[in-house]
């Protein structure tokens, strides 16, 4: 039997079929039908039931509360998206519906069975989720992918959230569960002093100089790809010896487009080491001998063949596999000449702020977070014994 409680604080009673304590509250009516909308929530014990029930009364009174939504997650999953399309670059938007669509299959594919995206926004439990969260790993996805997932899914039911539309954030209880000992996922691979100066005089000799010096710039400058194809001669100051970071060329899912860098802090000058702007230099000269006058600052420093636009952007990756099959060196990624480049400095005793501010990073909790393993390795060489401070024993 049901347990009354006072008017509009909700019922909790026992359901012998589910052999479960069923908490419910009503929040409202259908303006359509005037029938009374019910949240409805079922626990193992009468305890969570009757606390489940308050917490609900005391939100709704306070118009915490919203009524269940007809919406289902996957069509608020549409609308945050095209929120945050407004916000964040077109490729950011994309990376978004990817990651959501690991646990939303039918952001991808609108016939894809998507038991979790067909809930009922409020309807969304924390098992839900959990279930979902499990289910990836146990697919093979990364930790950290997983962890991406969550965080979008975290941060739509945020926004649902401040809009009352949900009364709790049923992602917020739901870790990602990683068996212990498992390896953190490296950022990239370094490359060996020996395989980098393979891959130097590979670049000199390459019959093509856009894609050979344009990888040379993302190891001796650090670059990211779309950074060094997005490049406009007036980017580049070949008197200072400085290139100026202003913008990026990436891709929005569809094509090839040009957007600002990702925080204030990517938009940089990264000085160019001698033997780099010596060859920027060959490289101009090369270029307008071709053209017959000097070079817009507006022209791209890697054009395609139209030249109206930069360079494709798999042109780097292509050139980059080539090089190193022929040379037997192991798979390297254009990514991993950038990361290759802030090894380098950490390794030579560059203050971490310095690298941090060089790879355009938003604060250098970043780049400790991404080199942590070879600064504990610099640290290590570090020791300092008082007997050297003080000098041989007898000395006057």
């Amino acid at each position: 039997m049901a347990r009354r409680s006072t008017k509009g604080t909700g019922t909790v009673f026992f359901h012998k079929g589910r052999k479960r304590w069923v908490a419910q509250i009503t929040v409202g009516h259908d303006p359509a039908t005037g029938r009374p909308r019910k949240l409805t929530r079922s626990f193992p014990t009468k305890k969570e039931a009757e606390a489940w029930r308050a917490e609900m009364a005391l939100k709704h009174f306070r118009g915490l509360l919203a009524p269940p939504e007809s919406i289902t997650l996957r069509d608020w999953a549409e609308r945050w998206l095209q929120a945050k399309a407004r916000e964040v670059r077109p490729r950011t938007v994309a990376l978004y519906r990817q990651e959501l669509a690991y646990a939303l299959p039918s952001l991808k594919d609108p016939s894809a069975k998507d038991p979790l995206g067909l809930l009922r926004l409020g309807a969304v439990q924390p098992a839900h989720v959990r279930a979902v969260v499990d289910a990836l790993l146990e697919r093979g996805l990364s930790p950290r992918t997983v962890r991406k997932v969550r965080e979008k899914l975290h941060a739509l039911f945020e926004e649902a959230l401040s809009l009352e539309l949900v009364a709790r954030n049923p992602v917020a209880p739901v870790k990602v569960r990683v068996p212990r000992g498992e390896a953190r996922e490296k950022a990239g691979r370094t490359l060996e002093r020996e395989e980098a100066a393979r891959l130097l005089e590979a670049l000199d000799a390459h019959p093509d100089p856009r894609t050979a010096l344009a990888l040379r710039l993302c190891l001796a400058c650090g670059l990211r790809k779309g950074e060094v194809l997005a490049l406009r001669w007036g980017d580049v100051d070949l008197e200072a010896g400085l290139l100026h970071v202003r913008r990026t060329w990436v891709s929005d899912g569809k094509q090839a487009i040009l957007s600002q860098p990702k925080t204030a802090s990517g938009r940089r000058a990264v000085p160019i080491p001698h033997a780099t702007l010596a060859r920027l230099r060959e490289y101009r000269a090369w270029w307008e001998a071709r053209l017959g006058g000097p070079l817009s600052p507006e022209a791209w420093v890697f054009p395609g063949n139209a030249g109206d636009r930069p360079l494709d952007l798999n042109a780097l990756n292509h050139t980059l596999r080539r090089i190193t099959t022929r040379l037997g060196l192991p798979p390297v990624r254009v990514h991993d000449l950038r990361h290759t480049y802030g090894s380098f400095l950490l390794a030579n005793g560059a203050p971490l702020e310095l690298v941090a501010e060089r790879m355009g990073h938003a604060n250098p909790n970043i780049t400790l977070g991404i080199y942590r393993h070879l600064l504990k390795e610099e640290r290590q060489g570090w020791v300092l014994d008082p007997e050297d401070m003080v000098g041989p024993r007898g000395e006057a």
